[in-house]
């Protein structure tokens, strides 16, 4: 649509957004002054400013900083606010520092001297930064000098099936890198960055630090392989520092520093230097290839070198294993690591400009390429040399000589002497520089194989820091925060490379290729088992965020990556296998039991989402049976940190057993409490968690206090997973109280009655509301004075009841809870720790008086499991009859044998069914007086009519009915004890 015309510039809009619709030159003009920040998207997409919001991509991308003002779009209410009409225009919100999506103003500041412009940093396209980077590092020692030697162990068939493995697991590998890549905005962190953002910092955590390390041995493996070319030629010229092998040390410490220094420099040295590398390998790999073909002269031929043949193939065809790594595995061991340069170029997924394109297309091509480079190599040298031969041209016999053997007899040459006392000191099998001695010109291939190593190590060196920055800066693990302080414009991690330089170095003075090279194949497994795994977790979890874009991954494909990296670990090193998976089950460990603070939206979490559900939704389909049971409760506590003793005390004998919800009741107007509720939600859920209380939070909104609590009665919990017990305080203003709220008390244990819960009731003198210490303002549904329990501020007494039963049957089971302090303390203090510290050798009295299906009994049982619970003492306390007092406690420690609760010490109490004393009725007589109709035992309908206005008033009619349980309970209660 062509933009409409306007007589001055319209107000840009992105995220709250106002009305100047073409209403002419006034009513614009309205807009001066409430210039909002952002884009001018809406106005380029209806050619005016709109209410509604236009969809762009600040709105879904998650790249605020850390403390930097969330963006969101408008509210309802903004929108109704912004609509209500004025005189002459419609209204223009002020602009909100709130909402604002932080990009600069192009009218904002005009006139104003600008500040120079930040420098942009290093990007790099799928070319240089991924494919390049990944073929170098893949083009590594093992290229030069390894790969003949394997050919002529394993021969050429076995050989190209070890790397056709390689490349099995390398490629499946790449498919699962290229998937995650396309998930969604790739920052730096390279592979911890991708697997910790995919199946979350557990797994990423680990993975991190174990391919970080890797990586950094992996610079010792490559600097080891350039120092033992620079050994051999100097051994060739009698030029030796101080003896072959310290020589290795002291050219790789050497070299390790320059490459040092190259990184330091920052990554545009860095790419410059792959560069030319690459160009140096490839000189070098055709420089070797039109060796092969040029006729072989005596010198070469004395080396075993006849370029291509018939039969020099068919013999290195089959394998011919020597020395202890003569293994087919053996040999895997050593050529594996060859395969693992194909996370160059996600490591560095920082520095690319479209990690999403670059990282798919750079690291498949890198390994088609490679992959094609390895096999001709192979192929072509066991074509052309033999596997040995003496170096001696005085061993040039005529064709047909008696008492020559072996295949080189043929050719005039007889290396039947050297071979059998398997002293040749030339041949595929001896010879690790044969491809110098193939090509056509020898110094070039030299050159290859500093270029290939000094690039892989190069490569790696830069790899290692950067993965280790991220995790540092994700802080998942202890004291290497230090590592994670970027410098530059490119947030050069120097202090990574100091640390990836330490660790090479100790590698280094290892001085011995084929001893490095096994130890970090199974640690490379090791990680991209855990890639392979993450992306068929992600797969599997059916999260809705798991969206790739590459159209070639396979869940299966990667669940049989992981499978085979792992069995392949196994079939190498077992001991080396079993050391790589405790380091990530110990990392795993340690990530489990910190639980980061972090939320990266992982398929691990949806995973938990996944089982929950699963689980939840089973246990519809299980029948209800005493065994099973668990007290599920629903703790009325108002906001939790008003009432931490209730929350700690239900929470002691919940907490990894069964079900706590600590619901609220807001009470007051609709779009008032809405936003109250969403925000306090969080912190109370925060909070329960940072007292270690394992409770979900819950509120409702509602008129009064009593229907909230039924809402709460009906609708807390899911399926099978609904409370089953109602806790809440003991109120203990019911004297002072308002009638309605003492109205409210007793029809909220009626209506727990009703709806089938179970009733407990926790008691402490010193009261259990603190809300005067964390909050100063109290919700008025669970006040100080409203809340069921009617808690405030207690006076300093000593309690001294116990755990009495109140009604029967397990389903309208209730029980007073009263826990004895047995110290004078603040009251405030005494609630909120009481049931956190230590109970010692206390006393826990059950007055087992009534049926009431067990709960009694099971609550104090639940309680002694727990430690700080498990040195109280536990006595039962039952009624019976002064003459069968005996009988009646042998029966009562029957039934609770049975019960198996671990209770022996049963007392019996006589005199239950006694009356109080006198004074004791009268005392009771005085605390119902206030609530008396005194209706003289008139008959329904005048009792009616005198209730009007006060339901909760008690008939003479039932103090009289009642009054015989009144009698007993107050024997037994707290009058008569």
């Amino acid at each position: 649509m062509a933009e409409l015309p306007c007589a001055e510039p319209l107000p840009r809009c992105s995220g709250r957004f106002t009305i100047s619709t073409l209403l002419g030159a006034e009513e614009a003009a309205g807009c001066e002054g409430a210039q909002l920040s952002g884009s001018s998207l809406c106005t380029r997409t209806f050619g005016y400013n709109t209410v509604d919001v236009v969809p762009a991509y600040e709105h879904y991308a998650n790249s605020r900083g850390v403390g930097e003002a969330g963006r969101g779009r408008p509210s309802l209410a903004d929108l109704h606010s912004i609509l209500k009409p004025e005189p002459g225009r419609l209204r223009v919100p002020l602009p909100d520092p709130q909402r604002s999506n932080g990009l600069p103003d192009t009218e904002e500041g005009a006139g104003e001297p600008s500040s120079a412009p930040a420098p942009e940093p290093v990007r790099f396209g799928w070319v240089k930064g991924v494919m390049i980077r990944c073929m170098l590092n893949i083009w590594g020692v093992i290229l030069y000098l390894r790969l003949p030697w394997i050919t002529a162990q394993a021969g050429i068939a076995l050989t190209w099936l070890i790397i056709l493995m390689s490349v099995t697991v390398t490629t499946i590998t790449g498919l699962s890198i290229s998937a995650i890549s396309t998930n969604g905005k790739v920052k730096s962190g390279g592979t911890y960055f991708l697997i910790s953002r995919s199946l979350g910092p557990e797994l990423g955590g680990s993975i991190g630090l174990i391919f970080a390390f890797a990586n950094a041995v992996a610079v010792a493996m490559h600097t080891v392989g350039f120092a033992e070319t620079v050994r051999d030629l100097l051994q060739e010229h009698n030029s030796l520092i101080v003896d072959p092998t310290n020589d290795i040390r002291i050219i790789g410490v050497l070299t390790v520093t320059v490459l040092l220094g190259i990184s330091l420099a920052g990554m545009e040295w860095e790419a410059k230097a792959q560069i030319l590398f690459f160009l140096v390998i490839l000189v070098s790999f055709i420089n070797y290839l039109v060796g092969t073909v040029i006729p072989a002269s005596a010198e070469k031929q004395a080396k075993g070198f006849f370029s291509y043949r018939a039969d020099i193939f068919a013999q290195n065809f089959v394998p011919d294993w020597r020395g202890p790594e003569g293994s087919f595995f053996g040999l895997f061991s050593i050529f594996f690591p060859s395969a693992t340069g194909i996370l160059a170029g996600a490591n560095i997924s920082g520095d690319l400009k479209d990690p999403a394109v670059a990282i798919p297309k750079g690291t498949l091509m890198a390994i088609f390429w490679t992959t094609v480079s390895y096999l001709v190599l192979s192929a072509t040298i066991g074509a052309c040399v033999l596997r040995d031969a003496s170096g001696s041209l005085n061993d040039s016999v005529a064709v047909g000589s008696p008492g020559c053997e072996g295949l080189g007899c043929s050719y005039g040459w007889n290396f039947t002497d050297c071979a059998q006392r398997q002293s040749c000191r030339y041949g595929l099998s001896n010879y690790y520089q044969s491809m110098s001695m193939v090509s056509g010109f020898g110094p070039l291939i030299t050159a290859g194989i500093f270029g290939a190593t000094l690039s892989s190590a190069l490569a790696c060196l830069v790899s290692a820091p950067k993965v280790f920055q991220c995790l540092c800066k994700d802080q998942l693990y202890p004291l290497i925060g230090f590592f994670g302080k970027g410098y530059g414009k490119n947030s050069e991690p120097i202090r990574g490379y100091m640390l990836t330089y330490v660790i090479a170095i100790g590698f280094i003075l290892i001085a011995e290729l084929n001893a490095i090279a096994p130890i970090i194949s199974n640690f490379f497994l090791c990680s991209y088992a855990l890639i392979n795994f993450s992306c068929f977790h992600a797969s599997i979890t059916n999260s809705p965020g798991w969206r790739p874009s590459f159209r070639y991954y396979s869940k299966w494909a990667a669940l049989f990556g992981a499978a085979i990296s792992v069995v392949i670990m196994f079939l190498l090193t077992w001991w080396a296998a079993l050391i790589a998976l405790g380091i990530v089950v110990f990392l795993l460990g340690y990530v489990l039991y910190k639980k980061p603070d972090v939320n990266w939206g992982s398929s691990m979490q949806a995973s938990s989402y996944n089982l929950a559900l699963s689980y939840s939704v089973g246990l519809s389909e299980v029948d209800e049976h005493i065994k099973n049971y668990r007290p599920q409760c629903l703790v009325l506590t108002g906001p939790p940190n008003f009432r931490p003793a209730l929350v700690d005390f239900v929470g002691t004998f919940t907490k990894n057993l069964s079900l706590m919800i600590c619901g609220n009741v807001l009470i007051g107007p609709c779009k008032q409490k809405v936003p109250e509720a969403r925000q306090a939600s969080d912190g109370h859920t925060r909070w329960l968690l940072k007292r270690k209380i394992k409770a979900f939070y819950t509120n409702v909104l509602a008129e009064d206090l009593r229907s909230g609590v039924q809402m709460l009665l009906q609708a807390a919990g899911l399926g099978k997973m609904r409370p089953n017990i109602v806790a809440l305080g003991y109120k203990r203003d019911w004297q002072a109280a308002a009638p309605q709220s003492l109205e409210d008390y007793v029809g909220i244990l009626h209506d727990a009655f009703d709806f089938k819960h179970g009733v407990c009731l926790l008691r402490l003198r010193e009261g259990l509301n603190v809300s005067r210490v964390p909050q100063a303002h109290t919700n008025p549904a669970f006040g100080a004075a409203e809340h069921p329990d009617g808690n405030g501020t207690g006076g300093r007494a000593v309690p001294s009841t116990g755990i009495g039963q109140r009604s029967s049957g397990m389903s309208r089971a209730s029980c007073s809870l009263g826990i004895h302090s047995g110290e004078l303390v603040d009251p405030e203090q005494q609630a909120s720790t009481i049931f956190q510290s230590q109970q010692g050798k206390k006393t826990i009295d059950i007055y087992w008086l009534f049926d009431d299906g067990g709960l009694t009994l099971l609550i104090p049982y639940l309680l002694g499991r727990k430690k700080r619970w498990g040195k109280c003492k536990i006595r039962v306390f039952v009624g019976g009859q002064i003459n069968r007092m005996d009988e009646e406690r042998k029966a009562i420690v029957s039934l609770l044998s049975k019960f198996r609760l671990g209770f022996h010490e049963v007392h019996v109490l006589p005199d239950i069914n006694q009356q109080p004393r006198p004074e004791h009725i009268r005392r009771f007589e005085e605390l119902i007086a206030p609530f008396r109709l005194n209706d003289g035992f008139k008959d329904e309908a005048a009792v009616n009519e005198l209730r009007h206005g006060c339901p909760w008033k008690i008939s003479d009619e039932e103090v009289h009915r009642h009054r015989a349980k009144s009698l007993r309970q107050g024997r037994n209660g707290p009058f008569g004890l």
